[in-house]
């Protein structure tokens, strides 16, 4: 009670100090918590939504789908899909003040939406920080003087290896050693070489040391030590970066949310100044025309703005619902987005102008150095590397980036998944201890991700990368827009972000959020299902039984909205199921801003989050009615707001 009393009075002194239309400093959530100011929740976002894709995603795109013409359908699906959705979902999650189940309070029905958020944030973060922890062993291996995918002298290497560099100043030592693992003469192992398919250094240190692989995604094999202790130390990172919640990670963020572009100049600045550097950026920017008129192009190229900007993963609405309540969205999610949209760009001109300085040295086309995926960061990259001088200072920095660039993201999906647990159990003592329910998901996203560091785990990443978070992210988000557009109403909501901040979000997103962004969903999700190929890894085909297990995977975040919606109707009241699914559209009483000093108009109602402000007031107009019943309303009004300072200030007397 002393302490409903203490937020009470704290809330009024807010409340006293407001001005209406001008940004509240004094509108915190002194339960939940708020960002330190708003740079951290811009930096947090941008590492959120700049991940390892810019980096190994988008510059394949672009040079497999027309080079610079790539670009056009790439900044056409931006501002159509990308932006807008991106501020729908701030707006969302600010306006609430609720993670990304909280926020279906605005139509109980569709909760089932965030609980497959969740799903879909688990499963990424899963994989997620494996693909940290590979970064981690990289980090660690290249603290030498010598890179350990340099040369085809190590015991792990085969007769078909062939390194781009000589290896000169050996000594007579790893000479001999060298000798004695080449069986045959000299003639003979390079007559294999010229005969088979060149394996560079760095792709068998890749798949015959670090992970080991395995010849099925079946044959788990043994857990690789190096790669499980280097996971334990991603967990341990991301817990103590969220250990405070926003708080802690609002300050770990202006580290790694600004240094990769520190990285990313540097390797810029060392790739252009090499020989061949011209090419590559050529081959990466040179407009093929007539593939803009494929459909392909701008299926990737929407896809690509989806996936990249984190949309439908329930980041995007936990991070803004610890903004302020009247803190400008809309210029915020205009700023992440370009933000993200021009990290990609600038990372494909660091990339390509290494790989085309690699393709000059080995004299081929700079396609047959390309590659994405895991394939660019940990083998076609780090044979670039190697020709540079003093290697292992780039390689340090380049995999320093890649983990900055994935713990970014994956302090956002772990606090999805804390925020979301917090919120919906809601109870003192969890809000208290949210602390030890970081930990406890971080335990259990460590032991969910063991699997991974197996001999066969390179296969299970790449099958949930491919399915756990493919097409159900459209079908969520385009959910989600026929939910807040149509179920609870398009003229509500633009009403609702008008309250918020000071103004009607412009006619441009307006026509998008209702008409434009969903069409555009509704096309990547057929285009997903039309080119949909079974997934490979290099000649390995997956057989039929993991495929089952990775649509069941995508079909795992999806079937939560239908299960959820059949329960809230049967819950609902009323006699017949037409009753019952109108009642369980309807917005919750607790629906709207959390904080009681915004709960204006159609939300000064009973019932809400602020009823602790509320509640003494009613009591107190009901006893002044039973001292004059003859007072009209609005008399009652004034001297009820008038005398509640004596009648607080009586009993602290």
């Amino acid at each position: 009670d002393t302490n409903r009393w203490r937020e009470q009075t704290s809330n009024q002194d807010y409340k006293s100090k407001s001005v209406p239309g001008e940004p509240v400093k004094t509108d915190k959530n002194s339960r939940r918590g708020n960002w330190g100011n708003q740079i951290e929740f811009i930096l947090t976002s941008v590492g959120y939504a700049v991940g390892l894709g810019n980096v190994w995603r988008f510059p394949y795109l672009c040079y497999r789908n027309g080079g610079g013409a790539f670009m056009f359908p790439y900044f056409i699906m931006l501002v159509f899909c990308g932006i807008p959705l991106f501020f729908l979902e701030l707006s969302f999650g600010q306006f609430a003040s609720q993670g990304c189940l909280g926020v279906w309070r605005i139509s109980p029905m569709f909760k089932g939406v965030g609980y497959g958020m969740m799903v879909v944030s688990t499963y990424i973060g899963i994989y997620y920080n494996v693909v940290i922890c590979i970064a981690f062993y990289y980090f660690f291996s290249s603290m030498t003087n010598l890179l350990p995918w340099t040369y085809c002298n190590n015991p792990w290497n085969t007769p078909t290896c062939n390194g781009v560099v000589t290896p000169r100043g050996i000594n007579n030592t790893l000479a001999n050693v060298t000798r004695s693992l080449v069986t045959g003469a000299t003639e003979v192992a390079v007559e294999v070489v010229n005969k088979t398919k060149r394996t560079s250094p760095s792709e068998e240190y890749w798949k015959h040391y670090v992970l080991q692989i395995s010849d099925d995604i079946g044959n788990f094999g043994e857990v690789r030590l190096p790669i499980l202790g280097c996971l334990a130390v991603s967990w341990v990172v991301v817990f103590l970066c969220l250990i405070r919640g926003v708080k802690s990670s609002g300050k770990v963020v202006y580290f790694t949310a600004t240094f990769p572009y520190v990285v990313l100049t540097i390797l810029f600045i060392r790739g252009i100044t090499l020989e061949g550097a011209v090419t590559g950026i050529k081959y990466y920017l040179t407009p093929q025309w007539h593939k803009i008129l494929d459909a392909k192009v701008w299926g990737d190229a929407a896809s690509q703005i989806f996936y990249s900007l984190g949309c439908a993963w329930g980041g995007l609405i936990t991070m803004a619902s610890y903004n302020k309540f009247h803190n400008n969205c809309y210029r915020d999610s205009i700023i992440i987005s370009i933000t993200n949209c021009a990290t990609s760009v600038y990372a494909g001109f660091v990339i390509f102008s290494i790989l085309g300085f690699m393709a000059h040295h080995l004299n081929v086309d700079v396609s047959e150095v390309a590659d994405h995926g895991p394939g660019l960061a940990f083998v076609a990259y780090p044979e670039a590397l190697t020709l540079l001088p003093i290697s292992p200072l780039w390689s340090l920095l380049f995999f320093f980036m890649l983990i900055l660039l994935g713990l970014g993201t994956q302090f956002c999906l772990l606090e999805t998944l804390v925020t979301a647990i917090v919120d919906e159990i809601g109870t003192d003592w969890i809000v208290r201890n949210k602390t030890v329910v970081t930990g406890g998901v971080a335990i259990v996203g460590f032991l969910l991700g063991v699997p991974l560091t197996t001999q066969a785990g390179i296969y299970w990443l790449l099958l949930m990368d491919n399915y756990a978070a493919s097409f159900s992210l459209v079908i969520i988000s385009c959910i989600m827009c026929i939910c807040i557009m149509y179920v609870y109403g398009h003229k509500k909501y633009f009403k609702d972000v008008e309250m918020m901040l000071g103004f009607p979000p412009p006619i441009f997103f307006r026509v998008c959020w209702r008409f434009v962004s969903p069409i555009i969903i509704s096309f990547i999700l057929i285009f997903t299902v039309i080119q949909y190929k079974p997934i490979t890894y290099n000649d390995y085909v997956y057989p039929g039984w993991s495929l089952a297990i990775g649509f069941l995977m995508a079909m795992s975040s999806v079937i939560c909205i239908p299960i959820y919606a059949l329960y809230k109707i049967a819950k609902s009241e009323g006699t017949t199921f037409l009753e019952r699914l109108k009642n369980s559209c309807k917005p919750d009483v607790k629906w709207g801003p959390a904080l009681s000093e915004h709960r204006i108009g159609l939300y000064a109602t009973p019932g809400s989050e602020g009823e602790v402000e509320v509640r003494p007031l009613k009591e107190e107009l009901k006893e002044k009615e039973k001292e004059d019943e003859k007072r009209d309303e609005i008399s009652l009004t004034i001297q009820g707001s008038n005398g509640s300072t004596a009648h607080n200030t009586t009993p602290s007397a």
